[in-house]
């Protein structure tokens, strides 16, 4: 048995077309992906796929956090400046606290990629004990946005992704001690945060 503590994760996908069932979400496969790859701890997943409505999406963040008990959500998708993409003012009007941050840092990292990466308008929130990040919608960008752009497959990142941050703001947070594969990506705790590996 693991000694590990264990994660309750919130996954939230908006979409018009795939919370009607037009086509097959992908966002929240490809961060399930990503995260069980990355994290060491066991997981608690919740998920929901809901359209694109402002009122939904914060209703959806707030259950997640506030009756789920999720330490951790991540969002996908409606970030952008199109009518319908109102992820951003949801997360905002849930939190507790803004972590400007993590929006600055998706935003550097997907530069590397599409000069449409400031067309983003990604958020973080702090919301109680729980840390909701928004995320871009295709899982290219997923993965990118978490684990930082590297030069080569073996090189550590030469943008580091927001998910290196992640496990030490749940510490301040109050959450559980995350922790990560570091070939996946290498959490950064200051020296005095830092805890004995768990078993494997």
């Amino acid at each position: 048995m693991s000694g590990l503590a264990a994660v309750r994760i919130g996954l939230v996908s908006v979409s018009d077309r795939a919370s009607a069932g037009v086509y097959v979400d992908l966002g929240i496969p490809a961060l399930q992906t990503w995260l069980t790859s990355a994290v060491r701890n066991p997981i608690t997943w919740e998920t929901r796929l809901i359209p694109d409505e402002q009122a939904a999406i914060s209703a959806a963040l707030i259950d997640l956090v506030d009756v789920a008990r999720c330490d951790l959500v991540f969002t996908t998708g409606g970030t952008g400046p199109a009518l319908r993409d109102v992820t951003p003012e949801a997360t905002l009007a849930i939190a507790t606290k803004v972590m400007p941050g993590f929006g600055e840092q998706m935003r550097a990292i997907s530069l590397h990629f599409v000069p449409t990466a400031i067309l983003s308008r990604q958020v973080a929130v702090v919301r109680g004990q729980a840390l909701v990040i928004n995320l871009p919608g295709q899982p290219k960008s997923i993965a990118e946005t978490l684990a930082g752009v590297t030069q080569t497959a073996q090189a550590a990142p030469t943008v580091p992704g927001i998910f290196a941050a992640v496990p030490y703001c749940v510490d301040l947070i109050g959450g559980p001690y995350i922790e990560t594969v570091d070939a996946v990506c290498k959490a950064f705790r200051p020296k005095s945060a830092q805890r004995a590996a768990g078993p494997a």
